[in-house]
């Protein structure tokens, strides 16, 4: 009975668990039918393709269930935010109908419904997100123009989000900075009311101008960049830009930039160890952001922007900051940071900023202005109806940005809602009036935003902006036309006496600075202020033509003799065995030197100051022979620092970028600084300095004489062999061997040696006795070293010459070289070992030469014959034909030299002594032996005499 009850109760089981089956399945299509139902009437049935109509109308209805966010739903309402945008996207570029269920169903208001419920960081996050990402990948203007739409984005853009959570932050500035981005001249009617007066995507973005982190603050200013340009063809946007938040903007925003100047400067003066340099480099580089940010808001050449921006530039920041803070403290009672930093951050602005009204005037304070043009623009201020405008004072703004936008906002506000659907009357008198009718309370809450904006109205008021430095270069203009008939030497005097009686502290400051007696801190500052001002374009070249600085690329016939004494004498002190002169320094002596004197071809240098350039050469040549040492790395520093001084020039621009050469010049490798803007340290590092002085003297010598280089580089590449050159290969001095490289890559080539180069060529398979060149390098950066167990073959490497001397040798042949057998082997290794050492006497030679030191003769090593007597060190000329290396390296001079171009080509030993004067005379019968490839590595003596030169005999 227990078995049959056990029995009992499974099948009882059995046919409970079969109606329960049969009652989900028919639930479930029911529920299936339903849905289909549904979907046809309001899509509230999940589709299967998650990219279609239906699909959307589903997460609709999952919006519509869902409008309150709980702990529940809140992941289900991220997934269907996400969902949604994916939906949208993929119909703006298949199927339209899906944005028009988007419109008529009003969907971004529930997205603007979930913001408001304050749902939590998540949930903004996600919207955020997906708003961002919405509009980035829409490509259709109609589409775009729906979801812009019914002013829900506005309504998004100045809600209260929790900008303290960084997240948050990030993707609301990049949701901003996309907007912007999508900005034209008709979508910016969504964004721009002007019923309300209002533009909340400018005016929120700018409220994070500021803001600590740097992303945010780049993002800004590409929102304002954006608006600004659209605003140019919208006068109404650009009258509200102008009227009521231009001022406040640019005020707070000169008064952020000069903040970050006084916090530059007192980082340099606490920073004299050179540990806050990353510090410094950050701020360095904030400063240069901020001008480029500057110089790209000028050139959109908005006018009334422009004149706000200069107007606050020049009388809020440059003039009472920078240019203030060039004279002394006994001059100067407000200075506010050092000379160095001001010259160093003027350079940057005249580098960067080429606005002609900006740079112009700011030029002309410098040049030509005294300390009068502050007091003078205060006096005048006094009798302004504005207390604000026109003071040449770095003050911080009477308001933050935000209560000025917001007081700005309630008072456009107040007045559109008068009349909103049409003009009032007199209303045009009313606006130039400003607010002086209104209530006392709120002129007095903001004169300083609205006398500010009164300013940049009308024309009339644009002379507040105008500086009385403009005036005096109109008057000086004026007086320059009188003097055009006069010959140069009478105007080069007026100009000097003009200079004796004009009482100019700032220029008078940056020609006492470029005394370098004890150090060049700030001459090298002086030198980068000048170059940029002669190379700015927005600068009038009357201007400098009035104080002789020198113009590029223009004629003239004379140049400005204190200016090019004081160089001078930074040069004489750059050759001295103690000098403080750093090489950039010295470089861009040497450029503005040039730029002086030299006036298209010619050069109007006068004698006596050309004789003190010949006499710091000669010292610096005196210099250098202290320094020559008859080693092996005197010869790599004078080819490396030559081939740095050709291949990197002073570039003034990145110099200006560096903010190492802010803190005072050290002479330790330690700090990192690169050598050129520091002192040396060590033999080796004066040796350095020594040489890099001499080539820099040398050419500009060279240059003001008109005289073209000769001697330099040591090796010039046109004279040597390159791949790819086909040689003849006849009575030529040739090994066969395997070479393997590094990778295992192996190949059938013969080894040649030349005086300067060793070379792995193959036969011509066109001409029989030619070869061509498959590699060639310098044997004196070549290493041979044997290959353990196996006497046969060599490992050559042969590095690439580099112009820095701290970087790591970059190999470009590393290879082993397999011979027939170990003799021949042996004999290469001679030869390339011998022919490195001669290579590098006949440099050395060479450089003697140089320093007008006597030429010692090498001693002839295996394969070379060298010339009786000292001179100057040939370099190898080939005629007709390419002549072998080894062909040319084992050349036995004539007895009679050829007499002319008439006597023929010249032979193999004309090809080595073609740039020497002097004859040279050996044995004319002179054999040498040499060895050649093939045949059981038989060997061949050649007789080089006249009868059989071309010849040889196997032996």
């Amino acid at each position: 009975m227990r078995i049959l009850g056990l029995h009992f109760s499974g099948y009882g089981s059995i046919r409970l668990a079969n109606r329960v089956k049969n009652i989900h399945t028919a639930k479930q299509n029911q529920r299936k039918m339903f849905g289909r139902s549904r979907s046809w009437v309001g899509g509230q049935g999940k589709s299967k393709n998650i990219h279609s109509l239906d699909h959307l109308k589903y997460m609709y209805h999952v919006l519509t269930k869902n409008t309150t966010v709980t702990d529940h739903n809140r992941n289900l309402l991220v997934e269907t935010i996400r969902s949604i945008t994916e939906i949208l996207i993929w119909g703006d570029q298949n199927d339209s109908s899906v944005f028009d269920f988007f419109l008529e169903k009003n969907m971004l208001a529930f997205f603007l419904n979930i913001l408001r419920q304050r749902s939590g960081r998540y949930v903004c996050v996600q919207l955020l997100q997906t708003l961002n990402i919405l509009f980035e990948n829409i490509s259709h203007e109609t589409s775009l123009y729906y979801l812009l739409s019914n002013n829900h984005v506005n309504s998004i853009i100045v809600h209260k989000f929790d900008f303290s959570d960084e997240e948050i932050m990030a993707y609301y500035i990049s949701f901003l900075k996309t907007l912007s981005l999508k900005l034209n001249n008709h979508t910016v009617h969504f964004f721009y009311n002007e019923h309300t007066n209002d533009f909340a995507l400018y005016t929120e973005a700018i409220k994070f101008f500021n803001h600590p982190e740097s992303m945010v603050r780049i993002a800004v200013r590409t929102i304002t960049l954006n608006v600004y340009k659209v605003s140019l063809d919208n006068q109404h946007m650009l009258h509200y830009i102008r009227d009521k938040t231009a001022v406040p903007y640019f005020s707070n925003l000169v008064w952020f930039i000069g903040s970050h100047v006084i916090e530059l400067d007192k980082c340099v003066q606490t920073d004299e160890e050179h540990k806050n340099r990353g510090k410094l480099s950050d701020l360095v580089a904030e400063h240069l952001d901020h001008l480029h940010y500057l110089n790209d808001i000028l050139i959109i050449n908005c006018e009334f922007l422009n004149d706000v921006l200069t107007d606050h530039l020049l009388n809020r920041l440059f003039l009472p900051l920078y240019v203030y803070s060039l004279v002394s403290q006994e001059q100067s009672e407000e200075r506010k940071i050092n000379p160095q930093v001001s010259l160093y951050l003027l350079s940057q602005v005249f580098l960067i900023i080429h606005y002609q009204p900006l740079v112009h005037s700011l030029a002309d304070v410098i040049l030509n202005g005294d300390l009068s043009v502050f007091t003078l623009q205060t006096e005048q201020s006094a009798h302004k109806s504005s207390s604000n405008a026109g003071v040449r004072r770095f003050t911080k703004p009477t308001e933050s940005l935000e209560r000025s936008l917001e007081m700005s906002r309630h008072r456009g506000r107040k007045r559109a809602q008068k009349r909103p659907n049409y003009k009032n009357v007199g209303e045009e008198e009313e606006d130039e009036r400003g607010s002086e009718e209104g209530p006392d309370e709120e002129k007095e809450k903001a004169k300083g935003t609205e006398a500010s904006s009164k300013a940049s109205r009308t024309s009339g008021d644009k002379e507040e902006i105008e500086m009385v430095v403009m005036e005096k270069c109109r008057i000086s203009e004026v007086s320059t036309l009188t003097e055009q008939n006069i010959t140069d030497e009478e105007k080069s005097a007026a100009a000097a006496r003009s200079e004796g009686q004009k009482s100019r502290p700032f220029l008078d400051m940056l020609y006492n600075a470029l005394d370098c007696d004890t150090e060049d801190y700030q001459a090298l500052f002086v030198l980068c202020l000048l170059y940029a001002v002669s190379h700015s374009k927005g600068i009038n070249p009357e201007l400098l033509e009035r104080i002789q600085l020198p113009v590029p690329n223009q004629e003239r016939s004379s140049y400005s003799q204190v200016l090019v004494e004081r160089v001078i004498r930074i040069i004489s002190q750059a050759a001295q065995p103690d000098g403080k002169v750093r090489l950039a320094t010295l470089e861009l002596s040497c450029l503005l030197l040039k730029q002086s004197v030299l006036s298209g071809s010619q050069c109007i240098i006068k004698d006596i100051h050309l004789a003190c350039l010949e006499g710091a050469r000669e010292e610096s040549l005196h210099l250098l022979r202290r320094f020559y040492k008859g080693e092996e790395i005197f010869l790599d520093m004078f080819e490396d620092e030559y081939r740095s001084m050709m291949n990197k020039p002073l570039n003034v621009e990145y110099l200006m970028m560096d903010a190492s050469i802010l803190l005072p010049p050290t002479g330790t490798p330690l700090t990192g600084i690169d050598f050129v803007k520091r002192l040396p340290c060590g033999d080796v590092e004066r040796t350095r300095r020594a040489i890099r002085v001499f080539f820099m003297l040398r050419s500009l010598s060279l240059q003001l004489q008109g005289e073209p280089e000769t001697q330099l580089p040591l090796t010039r590449p046109e004279d040597l062999i390159k791949t790819d050159d086909v040689l003849d290969l006849n009575n030529s001095d040739l090994i066969a061997c395997m070479v393997v490289s590094k990778d295992g890559v192996q190949a059938q080539r013969f080894l040649a040696v030349d005086v300067y180069q060793m070379s792995l060529v193959e036969p011509d398979s066109k001409r029989l006795g030619w070869g061509v060149v498959k590699f060639a390098g310098l044997l004196q950066d070549m290493q041979v070293s044997g290959v353990e167990d196996d006497s046969r073959a060599l490992n050559i490497i042969i590095h690439k010459p580099t112009s820095n001397p701290h970087a790591k040798p970059v190999p470009i042949l590393q290879a082993n070289f397999i011979f027939a057998d170990h003799i021949r082997c042996i004999i290469a290794k001679q030869r390339l070992a011998k022919g490195r050492i001669q290579a590098r006497r006949m440099k050395m030679q060479r450089i003697s030469a140089l320093l007008d030191l006597p030429v010692q003769p090498c001693t002839e090593v295996l394969g070379f014959s060298q010339p009786s007597v000292a001179s100057s060190l040939p370099f190898r000329f080939y005629d007709q034909s390419r002549r072998v290396p080894g062909f040319a390296v084992a050349h036995v001079a004539q007895h009679n030299p050829p007499s002319g171009p008439s006597s023929g080509p010249s032979g193999p030993a004309d090809s080595v002594t073609a740039s020497s004067a002097s004859t040279h005379t050996v044995t004319q019968n002179q054999t040498v032996s040499l060895v050649r490839s093939g045949r059981e590595g038989r060997r061949c003596a050649f007789s080089l005499s006249e009868d059989d030169r071309h010849g040889g005999e196997w032996v």
